[in-house]
């Protein structure tokens, strides 16, 4: 039905400003925040799902093409974009060049060069099961024959939606989420997503903001039924991205629990597993529970892109004990191959135990190192928020900060929340707007925090440079209009600091005055919705 849409825009019976006003039924992604369609026309040379392919874009898209093309170089380009946007760990360049250029790499053994297994050389899958067993602290080895090797997670969020769903099915995902996963599983299997929708406020069972807990599991699956939506997996991403939340082995069970009550796969990403760089946090992974409440429809994804700092090698593995569901995604492995020498790396990379059984150089020397990087970095990073009264949830786990901007939005909306992203752009800073990740409400920003100190700094002071211009011109607005409330119900330093933490008191709640508490309160109330949404006809 998306593609008939876009059919029209070519002056075949529809116009672009109709076509995006009208909407799509039966469908849950939005297209406004996924496509770029200004100045669009019809290209006679492809598919309508061709035409509808080039327009597919966001914020995220348009920011990364712009850094491309004018990165930031501390001395061939020392005004260019510096990149907060993708998240990349850019800290242990030195080490991963080291190791990957060793001896032990460099083997070039005629099978390499020749076709492999679909779904990967033997010796390499035995190498991921040993290692998922030891970090994910499987109660049992893992088994080489439930591991497929994919070029990247990607690639296995498409392989996945397409064998677990038909054309015009979807899968479950709470927002905010990682954006690419609309790109994988819509655009190339043409399976929709259906949107549980988190938000900051701290009510009912929630214990912290943007939780996910099972009654909005059952809602977003209800109500995508009672449209007609058949639902047939649900997305879980642990460590989550963007707002670093590592889940709990409770709340995974029950996560579990939910999907084989409704016959649902669980599709289980666990890519920032070894990115939890704190010690006070600790990562359960599906992996490692004694029971799974249904094996056969339990998914779990990793890769070395994130935890080993090297995006550039395209390399993820799934672990599923259903051998349809393995034998089918292999099928397409033909398509998403990962290259005989790099099989043979990333296997020396897994291999690395040293003369002990636990991985000598991973846990002594890489992770070690990489988890002190992370952790000074994000230090920083949220110092210097702290230091702009910025409000942001303090987590410790990925490469990024979900960072509160609500109070520099004077109308509160998206259109407001794009304009702020583009002058950060238009300043030389490439951030990720909430929209970008499907978030319920306008003015998040992710921030990617694992780079190198000097574009760390000069970045920050970009930022600062475009918050207190805002900060100016929205007093300024407000002295010209005393009399309006635009700012009722959008967040401050103030009432919004208990996201900085969850563990971290209100710092003024022990010196600030009566008055103050008293107005405090007063601007609560009137940025409460209860009343609206809690009538009297609802209770009857």
């Amino acid at each position: 039905q998306a593609l008939s849409e876009i059919e029209g825009m070519g002056g075949r019976g529809g116009n672009l400003q109709e076509t995006r006003a009208r909407p799509l039924a039966n469908r849950r992604v939005d297209m406004h925040s996924l496509c770029n369609p200004s100045g669009f026309q019809r290209s006679p040379y492809l598919s309508a799902r061709g035409n509808f392919a080039s327009i597919f874009q966001g914020s995220t898209e348009e920011g990364y093409k712009a850094y491309h093309a004018d990165k930031y170089d501390e001395d061939k380009n020392p005004n260019g974009i510096i990149n907060f946007g993708t998240s990349e760990n850019k800290l242990c360049f030195d080490l991963m060049s080291k190791r990957l250029t060793q001896a032990d790499m460099n083997l070039m053994d005629p099978p390499l060069l020749q076709y492999p297994d679909w779904k990967g050389h033997l010796f390499l899958r035995e190498e991921v099961a040993r290692f998922l067993t030891y970090y994910c602290k499987a109660p049992a080895p893992l088994k080489a024959e439930n591991v497929i090797v994919l070029n990247g997670c990607g690639s296995l969020f498409s392989a996945l939606a397409t064998v677990l769903c038909d054309p015009g099915e979807a899968v479950l995902i709470a927002t905010p989420f990682y954006g690419g996963i609309t790109q994988s599983v819509f655009l190339y299997g043409n399976v929709k997503l259906v949107y549980v929708y988190l938000d900051s406020k701290i009510t009912g069972t929630s214990t912290r903001p943007f939780q996910l807990t099972v009654e909005k599991l059952e809602k977003a699956l209800q109500d995508a039924r009672a449209e007609g939506v058949t639902v047939r997996a649900l997305i879980l991403l642990n460590p989550q991205n963007p707002l670093g939340d590592i889940y709990s082995l409770s709340e995974l069970r029950d996560y579990l629990e939910f999907a084989k009550r409704h016959e649902l796969h669980v599709i289980v990403d666990e890519i920032y597993m070894l990115s939890v760089f704190d010690e006070s946090a600790t990562f359960h992974s599906v992996l490692g529970m004694d029971r799974l409440p249904d094996p056969q429809r339990t998914h779990v994804m990793w890769g070395i892109t994130k935890d080993f700092a090297v995006s550039g090698i395209r390399f993820g593995t799934l672990y599923t004990e259903n051998q349809d569901v393995a034998n089918a995604v292999a099928s397409l492995c033909y398509f998403h191959g990962v290259c005989g020498p790099v099989q043979h790396k990333v296997a020396q990379l897994l291999r690395d135990r040293g003369e002990s059984v636990a991985p000598y150089w991973i846990n002594q020397v890489y992770l070690r190192a990489n988890h002190a990087r992370l952790k000074a970095a994000h230090t920083y990073v949220t110092d210097e928020l702290k230091t702009l009264g910025v409000p942001f949830l303090n987590r410790n786990a990925g490469f990024f900060v979900w960072i509160d901007f609500r109070k520099y939005l004077k109308t509160g909306t998206f259109e407001e929340e794009l304009l702020l992203w583009k002058r950060f752009l238009d300043n030389k800073v490439l951030l990720s707007c909430g929209k970008a990740f499907e978030c319920s409400e306008p003015g998040w920003f992710r921030i990617i925090f694992a780079d190198k100190t000097h574009r760390l700094q000069l970045g920050m002071q970009r930022i600062r440079k475009v918050l207190e211009e805002r900060e100016q011109e929205i007093l300024a607005e407000e002295k010209e209009q005393p009399c309006q409330s635009d700012q009722d119900g959008k967040a401050d330093s103030t009432d919004e600091v208990i996201f900085v933490s969850r563990h971290q008191e209100p710092a003024c709640a022990s010196s600030s005055s009566l008055g103050d508490l008293i107005g405090l309160l007063q601007q609560q109330m009137r940025s409460s919705d209860w009343l609206q949404k809690n009538t009297a006809e609802q209770f009857a």
